[in-house]
């Protein structure tokens, strides 16, 4: 039987003066909290998250040498958290877009059949139309109407499971080592010891 993949996801970063500056965007003139990552961190967070399942907890572990480096700490997670809920905020619009696309071609395929199996026959009503043209009719309604049930039902996973980590991203838990001391960090970004 195959091992589960753990269900914590630790992502460490070292919080200090001279790192602070490579997880940045170097040309962003932006004040420190609102520059845009550099590509390096975001490749770094996304292949740290890239076994996460469904019900894994991801943790941000804040090493800082000094307890002056304790001040980078907030600019940083306000970066990763703003980054993430830029991209959680793109794949729901994009997932409503998909959907708002697939719905509006099953009902297109929908009213294609309803044509196909109701007015064709009624056009034919006097005359009695050729078996083969019928059963052709019935198999040419259930090919079109097979895309569209097909991406509604199977496609929509992905949309789901990226819109669900980029949530767990912005919204996990932070933790800041100093000294080999942890201190845990809540959402609103209020030191608790």
């Amino acid at each position: 039987m195959k091992k589960a993949a753990s269900s914590r996801i630790s992502i460490f970063l070292s919080v200090d003066a001279d790192s602070i500056s490579k997880y940045y965007n170097p040309h962003d003139p932006a004040p420190l909290y609102n520059r845009q990552l550099s590509h390096e961190l975001r490749e770094y967070l996304e292949n740290s998250v890239a076994s996460a399942k469904r019900n894994s907890r991801i943790r941000y572990k804040l090493i800082c040498k000094n307890e002056s480096d304790h001040k980078f700490t907030k600019p940083i997670l306000l970066s990763i958290n703003r980054h993430f809920e830029i991209k959680r905020s793109m794949k729901e619009e994009e997932f409503r877009k998909f959907k708002k696309k697939n719905y509006t071609l099953l009902a297109i395929c929908f009213l294609l059949v309803i044509l196909l199996q109701g007015a064709v026959p009624m056009i034919f009503a006097g005359d009695v139309m050729h078996p083969v043209v019928s059963n052709t009719l019935g198999i040419f309604s259930w090919v079109i109407l097979w895309k569209p049930i097909e991406r509604l039902v199977f496609c929509w996973n992905p949309f789901k499971k990226d819109i669900l980590l980029f949530r767990k991203m912005e919204m996990a838990e932070s933790t800041v080592i100093v000294n080999e001391k942890e201190f845990a960090i809540d959402r609103q970004y209020n030191d608790a010891a």
